[in-house]
């Protein structure tokens, strides 16, 4: 996929098969859309760095072509016919190109923080706590004190954001926005969607048009494919397993609680049909291992546990 192709997508003038296929090449994989997003990214924020008049583009191409002239005395440039687009295109990109130079000396640069296979501690510039737990990856921006504004890319993160109510704390979670001033709370994307669970202060979530206020005890789930904000209470402190190092149940659902020990250990264990409606109220330690711990489930609830290969089924005796 070449650049010029993915400039002429952002400016809306493919042709139908163009566009497809742009489209097509972005959910190839998720190198391809994290290069789509940082190309809109930069796109996007260089014309908020553009002045109120509209750019000459043929004055901009003109200047472009010049400077290449003053640099090359002996070679031959050959001439080459733009049509408008192409002239448009190459003049747009042009000022972005410096603007986004300009925009990165000056303006709002970002941090990438990534925690890979260990849970990280992190402080930001302002003082607030950060703690990701493993594969995650945000981004925040590097004048921080002045401009809270975090991306929550991959993962899950609990903040524990630090007090200051002229510079609001705003993350983005694709087409969600959390916004709080002194509050802690913890936020998981998904593979469809976006959860959030407050434990102190008052934490606001919008999508599209809607907003929600959330306080301590409260969370949302919002999936990509609903609009609809609908708070809930927290029913269990399963989804901060990672900060206290415990799974703590409280009548849960066994089918969330096995959800959660595979996603800890990377585990394979399976639920037969006869086990999915059984709940439990425990407390079971993450520095013990997978079996231990279902080992404990299993004589909590009198199932039996059976291995094939890495596979693990708990089922009813």
């Amino acid at each position: 996929m070449n650049d010029e192709l993915l400039i002429k997508f952002l400016l809306k003038e493919t042709t139908v098969e163009e566009a497809k296929q742009v489209q097509d090449w972005i959910a190839e994989s998720a190198e391809n859309a994290t290069y789509y997003q940082q190309l809109e990214r930069i796109w996007n924020e260089s014309a908020d760095l553009a002045p109120a008049n509209t750019v000459d583009e043929e004055v901009a191409w003109q200047q472009f072509k010049q400077r290449v002239e003053d640099k090359s005395a002996s070679p031959v440039v050959k001439k080459i016919k733009f049509n408008a687009l192409w002239l448009r295109v190459a003049a747009v990109f042009v000022f972005c190109f410096g603007a986004w130079l300009a925009y990165q000396q000056f303006g709002n640069a970002y941090t990438d923080l990534q925690s890979n296979e260990q849970v990280l501690n992190k402080a930001l510039p302002d003082g607030s706590q950060l703690v990701l737990n493993k594969n995650t990856k945000i981004s925040y921006v590097t004048n921080f004190k002045t401009n809270r504004k975090v991306e929550l890319i991959s993962g899950e993160v609990f903040f524990d954001v630090a007090h200051d109510r002229s510079h609001p704390f705003v993350i983005d979670i694709n087409k969600v926005e959390v916004e709080v001033v002194g509050t802690s709370f913890n936020i998981k994307r998904l593979q469809n969607g976006v959860e959030v669970i407050v434990e102190s202060g008052i934490v606001k979530v919008g999508k599209g048009s809607q907003q929600l206020t959330l306080i301590k005890g409260e969370r949302v789930t919002l999936l990509d494919n609903e609009e609809k904000l609908e708070k809930k209470l927290v029913e269990d402190e399963l989804y901060n397993y990672y900060r206290t190092q415990l799974f703590v149940t409280n009548n849960t659902p066994l089918v969330k609680v096995i959800s959660v020990l595979n996603e800890a250990y990377g585990g394979k264990v399976l639920l037969s049909e006869n086990a999915k409606s059984l709940g439990i109220s425990t407390t079971l330690p993450f520095k013990y291992t997978l079996e231990d711990n279902l080992k404990t489930i299993c004589s909590t609830l009198n199932l039996k546990m059976q291995r094939n290969g890495d596979e693990i089924l708990l089922s009813k005796k």
